[in-house]
């Protein structure tokens, strides 16, 4: 089988795997910090600027600015972008396990009803056991849904003429016979294709 041939299957294999992120979260406040915050009465629509972190349970989002919403049923959605330094940040933990999902991409979508994650433009989804990487995605965009344990990751064609397509790639780490990581060290991180 060529290489070309195996990332289907395996990318298949990963998104059939559930994600079984805390369940808790839902249940949990929405905090947010930042270095300064703007409220608009009028749209419902605060927003922060300068080193913004939003926690709510294990859920962690950082980037530079936060646009941030609440619905008339209490639910919260909001739109994380990064730093030209530093792109927006996501992280959970898994139910009953010591693993964690972190993404970062150069905007995260929060939508607190759906319980999605949203990482748009250069996105990355890391898998960690305690602090040891797992597993890698990187895609144009990738969806992360807890209600539904799932997520996707797609392409897009960059919009330049004559451009690459930035592709869904997956780095596997090998296992153990136990199901835990080799300690070989972590490979490189995956970027765009050419």
């Amino acid at each position: 089988m060529k290489p070309s041939h195996c990332v289907l299957p395996l990318l298949c294999a990963l998104l059939a795997l559930p994600v079984h992120a805390e369940k808790a979260d839902m249940s949990k406040p929405v905090q947010v910090e930042a270095d300064s915050l703007r409220y608009d009465g009028i749209k419902q629509v605060t927003v922060f600027s300068g080193k913004v972190v939003l926690t709510r349970g294990s859920i962690t989002i950082r980037g530079d600015r936060l646009e941030l919403t609440q619905d008339r049923e209490g639910y919260q959605f909001g739109t994380v972008t990064g730093s030209a330094k530093e792109p927006a940040f996501f992280r959970q933990k898994r139910e009953g396990l010591d693993e964690f999902w972190e993404g970062e991409a150069e905007t995260v979508i929060y939508n607190g009803k759906a319980d999605k994650v949203l990482l748009d433009k250069s996105a990355v989804l890391r898998r960690f056991r305690g602090k040891t990487k797992t597993d890698e995605i990187s895609g144009a965009q990738i969806t992360y849904e807890n209600a539904s344990e799932h997520f996707s990751v797609d392409g897009a064609a960059l919009p330049q003429a004559g451009a690459s397509r930035t592709r869904a790639r997956v780095t596997y780490e090998p296992q153990n016979a136990d199901g835990a990581p080799s300690a070989r060290p972590p490979s490189p991180p995956v970027g765009k294709t050419p």
